[in-house]
């Protein structure tokens, strides 16, 4: 947020030009938790912010999710680390330069961890983009895009549902 009130000030908006942060038609609930985030943010950041539309500049944003099968392994310290690390404590005590052997031990247990990335979970196969945008009469004042990468699990919580494959009984008496 602190990046959008950068970017009106450099167009030439003054700092205390009232905002309206609208809810997009349809919200999900990430949505609609966003609005109350970002207009909380506005208000701690000093913004102006209005309930109604007015004359504010208009505030909006919108998510879309983006499913894709490309694997991204992530490194979580497994079995292998703590394996070595067991082995050194039992072991280790008898040999000199343990530190160096503790050192070099841990070091190859946790790139075989990275290599196999047993305990990730697996990788992600969804992404949020996020758009944030204010306008003025229709004009783009500001547009900032990020994108944020999804538990496959939580995907629903970004996602309007679809009644489009609902299976329904018909029960008659």
């Amino acid at each position: 947020m602190n990046q959008t009130l950068g970017t009106l000030d450099k167009v030439g908006v003054a700092p205390n030009t009232p905002l309206h942060v609208s809810l997009p038609a349809n919200s999900t609930q990430f949505e609609t938790a966003f609005r109350e985030f970002l207009i909380t943010k506005l208000v701690q950041n000093g913004a102006v912010v209005q309930q109604n539309p007015g004359q504010a500049l208009e505030v909006s944003y919108g998510i879309q999710v983006v499913r894709h099968n490309s694997e991204r392994p992530r490194f979580i310290p497994g079995q292998f680390t703590i394996l070595a690390a067991g082995l050194f404590a039992a072991h280790g005590l008898r040999n000199e330069h343990l530190d160096a052997q503790l050192l070099g031990g841990l070091g190859l247990a946790a790139a075989a961890d990275y290599a196999n990335s047993i305990n990730s979970g697996g990788p992600t196969n969804t992404e949020l983009i996020l758009t944030t945008t204010v306008t003025r009469g229709g004009q783009y004042l500001t547009r900032k895009t990020d994108v944020y990468y999804l538990e496959n699990a939580d995907t629903s919580l970004f996602t309007r549902p679809s009644y489009n494959n609902v299976n329904m009984k018909v029960v008659s008496q």
